[in-house]
C-alpha cells in the first residue's frame, strides 16, 4: 500500500503562516528604522558629504576614517568616554546592588521605596543635567558650599578635567542607579528560598549568604546590566552636552564623549561623512565591548561549573568511603 502526501487543508496552511504574520511588523520596522540607517550610514562614511549640500557627495573611500584616527580630539573623546564610563558604571552598579539587597528584606513601605527608585529614571535628561549644572556651579553651587563648610576650597567643576568628568558621571549615576537596583531586586527574588534556608542551617551569616548565594544567583543579571551600562556609556550624549551647553565638551574638550564629538563634527562643522564614520566606529566599539563582556562571562560561568562539579565529585567520594 502506497502512502501519498495529502495537501494541507486551508486552515492548516493559515496556521503555519500566522507566526510569520505576527513577526512581520517587527521585522518591517527594524528594517526601516534600524537596518537601513545602519547600512546608509556606512555608505555615507565613504563619501565627503557636507550638511549645506547633502546631495553632493565626493568619494573618499577610507579617507574619513584615516582623518578620524589622526585627529587628537577623537582620541581625547575616546579616552573621556572610557573614563566617564568607568566613573559612572562601577559606582552605579555597586550602589544598585546594595540598594536591591536592602529592599529584598521585608521592610515597611517597600512599594513606596521601589517606586521612588524609578523617579530619577523618569526625569528627563535635560532637567537632570541642568539641575546638576547648577549644583556643581563654581561660585554659587550647592556642592562647593558644602565643601566650604568642611574646609575645602571651591572646585571649578566645569573647567577641570577630573572634576568635570566626576560631575558628568554623577548625573548618570543618579539617573540609572534606581533602575538597575530594581533589575537586581527582580533577580534576587527569583533565587530559590531553599538556598538561603540551607545556608542559614549551615550557620552562614547574612554576609556569607550574600556572597555565596546571592551573587552567584545574580550572575546572569549582573552580566546583563554590565553590558547595557557599557552600551549606554559609549553612547553618552545628553549629559555632557547640557552640562555646560557646549558641543566641544569644555574649553579643552575635557569631558567630550564620542557621541558629543560626532554631534560636533556633523552639526557643528557640517561634516556628515566624518560624523557617519564616527557613528560606525562607535558601533564597532560597542560590538567589541559586548563581545568581551560575553566572553568573560562565559569563562567565569564555565569555571564556576567546573568548580561545582569537582566539589560534587569530592563529596561523592567522601560519602562512598
Amino acid at each position: 500500500m502506497t502512502l501519498t502526501a495529502q495537501p494541507l487543508p486551508r486552515r492548516g496552511r493559515r496556521g503555519s503562516l500566522s507566526p510569520y504574520a505576527f513577526l512581520a511588523p517587527f521585522f518591517t520596522l527594524f528594517a526601516a528604522f534600524g537596518l537601513f540607517p545602519l547600512i546608509y550610514t556606512a555608505y555615507v562614511s565613504l563619501y565627503r558629504v557636507e550638511l549645506q549640500t547633502p546631495g553632493e557627495a565626493e568619494w573618499r573611500g577610507l579617507g574619513n576614517y584615516t582623518a578620524l584616527f589622526t585627529d587628537t580630539f577623537f582620541w581625547t573623546a575616546l579616552r573621556n568616554t572610557f573614563t566617564i564610563g568607568v566613573l559612572s558604571t562601577v559606582p552605579q552598579l555597586l550602589m544598585a546592588l546594595g540598594l536591591a539587597h536592602v529592599l529584598n528584606y521585608r521592610l515597611r513601605a517597600r512599594t513606596f521605596f521601589r517606586t521612588a527608585l524609578l523617579l530619577p529614571y523618569a526625569t528627563s535628561v535635560a532637567a537632570a543635567s541642568l539641575i546638576f549644572a547648577q549644583l556643581f556651579g563654581r561660585d554659587f553651587g550647592l556642592v562647593n558650599h558644602l565643601l566650604a563648610l568642611v574646609g575645602f576650597d571651591p572646585v571649578d567643576w566645569q573647567s577641570g578635567t577630573a572634576a568635570s568628568q566626576i560631575a558628568v558621571s554623577s548625573i548618570v549615576v543618579w539617573r540609572w542607579t534606581g533602575y538597575n537596583a530594581l533589575i537586581y531586586l527582580a533577580g534576587m527574588q527569583s533565587i530559590p528560598g531553599e538556598l538561603y534556608e540551607a545556608a542559614e542551617v549551615d550557620g552562614a551569616s547574612r554576609l556569607r549568604q550574600f556572597v555565596h548565594v546571592t551573587l552567584p544567583g545574580l550572575r546572569p543579571t549582573i552580566v546583563f546590566t554590565v553590558v547595557v551600562s557599557t552600551i549606554g556609556a559609549t553612547q553618552l550624549f545628553g549629559e555632557p552636552l547640557l552640562f555646560e551647553g557646549s558641543m566641544s565638551g569644555g574649553i579643552s574638550h575635557q569631558y567630550q564623549t564620542l557621541g558629543l564629538y560626532m554631534y560636533e563634527q556633523g552639526w557643528g562643522f557640517f561634516h556628515l561623512g566624518r560624523a557617519a564614520a564616527i557613528a560606525w566606529v562607535m558601533f564597532l566599539l560597542i560590538v567589541a565591548l559586548v563581545g568581551v563582556n560575553a566572553l568573560i562571562a562565559r569563562r567565569r560561568s564555565g569555571s564556576g561549573t567546573r568548580t561545582r562539579t569537582r566539589s560534587g565529585s569530592g563529596t561523592g567520594k567522601g560519602a562512598a568511603r
